[in-house]
């Protein structure tokens, strides 16, 4: 069970001349009236009673008085003084003991007494509050900051990297008519040769066919010759016979060489080394487009990877975001909807602070202050004016849902206000805002 102001007398105190309230039995105390009649002095008047000479005005006494007295009044049970010149502390427990500021202290919050302190911080500030109401939270949001940190700048790195790599291979030429590999001149050289030699091989069995062909006719001119012997040699003929059938067989297998060696030369074909001469000539470009070729494909590999070791960061990042997500969301926050975003910032309902509407930044705010001592169940408010009917009528019901209460101002002398101050004393009070 927390613990609520019920009650607040003051006499002599700043601008309050005497005043007796009762706040029992309303979730939203709002004390209204015009600017400069004391509505604010009743919130300075139970900050300095409860939270001790950090919340001491410079001047506690009214003008013209000799000395201030402030009396405050807890539902459980402590009784709270403030009276004199120098503002002596009083503290009476429930049993009649008298206690002191460390008994106060239990069930004080410190930022519930100056919502104003919190208003005006930084994201970061209001952050931080938030996490020390969980102990070690703020140290594990921490580390996984720094870990998402590191893995995005390197992540960025990388990505930047791969974006050169992949524009500047994407500006290098790329040749398709480029040999596959680096040529040499000595490769060239053996390729030229060997086709000399084939080419040489084909002339060889070119020629032999002229050979063939006078070796025909001088046998011919032999067999021509030996015929007129015959004729005027009977006696040699028996013998010209055998040697004319010889001349024959060695004429028939000549007819046959001669016929092989035109069936073979009419299939030779010989290469061309046009090509390769040409090829030969130009090794130092082949060679150059070549190299521009594999210069290209090691950027776009090179880019490639780095892509990959891009895209591996991202998936490492989501991983560490998910964890502090799931961190987060393990935790129970004093409003649904309340985290801590990215940035170490506080966020509601996906909005940083200066994105909140008035009554959403009052609503988080309260909520913290809360949160930072639950023994502490009401918060101090100074100008509520921003807040329309309806928003107050809301803001009294999420008050009430949450056993909190909240005292306010509100200039303005109109219905909404609970309490009407004016000149220092009470014109009027109304229950607008009663628990229900």
């Amino acid at each position: 069970m927390n613990v609520k102001v019920i009650g607040l007398e003051a006499t002599d105190f700043k601008r309050l001349k005497d005043v007796n309230l009762d706040f029992s039995g309303t979730s939203l105390v709002l004390i209204g009236g015009k600017n400069g009649q004391g509505k604010t002095s009743n919130l300075d008047a139970i900050a300095w009673a409860v939270g001790g000479d950090r919340f001491k005005p410079t001047n506690a006494t009214r003008a013209g008085a000799e000395k201030a007295y402030v009396k405050v009044t807890l539902d459980n049970g402590v009784i709270v003084e403030r009276k004199g010149i120098n503002g002596a502390l009083k503290v009476t427990a429930p049993n009649g003991k008298a206690g002191g500021q460390a008994l106060l202290n239990e069930f004080v919050n410190v930022f519930a007494l100056n919502l104003p302190k919190f208003m005006v911080a930084s994201d970061i500030e209001k952050a931080k509050m938030l996490l020390d109401c969980f102990p070690g939270l703020g140290a594990k949001l921490q580390a996984f900051n720094a870990e998402a940190t590191r893995i995005y700048n390197e992540r960025l790195g990388i990505g930047q990297i791969a974006d050169r790599k992949a524009k500047y291979a994407e500006e290098l030429p790329f040749d398709p008519q480029a040999p596959a590999s680096l040529m040499t001149g000595a490769e060239m050289s053996e390729k030229m040769q060997a086709a000399l030699s084939h080419n040489a091989r084909n002339q060889a069995l070119r020629q032999a066919v002229p050979k063939a062909e006078a070796d025909i006719k001088a046998l011919t001119y032999r067999v021509e010759s030996v015929q007129k012997r015959i004729d005027d040699l009977k006696r040699q003929l028996a013998q010209a016979t055998m040697e004319m059938k010889d001349i024959e067989k060695e004429r028939d297998a000549a007819s046959s060489a001669l016929a092989t060696a035109k069936a073979t030369t009419d299939s030779l074909k010989d290469q061309d080394t046009t090509a390769l001469k040409k090829e030969l000539e130009d090794i130092d470009s082949l060679n150059a487009r070549f190299r521009a070729n594999e210069s290209k494909k090691a950027a776009e590999d090179e880019a490639a990877t780095l892509k990959s070791q891009y895209q591996d960061l991202t998936n490492a990042l989501g991983e560490v975001r998910a964890q502090r997500i799931k961190l987060l969301s393990s935790v129970a926050m004093p409003m649904e909807g309340l985290t801590i975003g990215d940035e170490g910032q506080l966020v509601f309902r996906g909005q940083p602070w200066d994105c909140m509407s008035g009554s959403e930044q009052y609503r988080v705010g309260v909520a913290i202050c809360a949160a930072v001592n639950p023994k502490c169940g009401f918060v101090l408010v100074d100008k509520l004016e921003s807040m329309d009917a309806d928003t107050l009528h809301e803001f009294a019901a999420w008050l009430q849902e949450r056993d909190l209460r909240v005292i306010g101002t509100r200039v303005g002398t109109d219905g909404e206000n609970s309490i009407i101050i004016e000149d220092g004393v009470v014109q009027g009070a109304a229950s607008k805002y009663d628990d229900v």
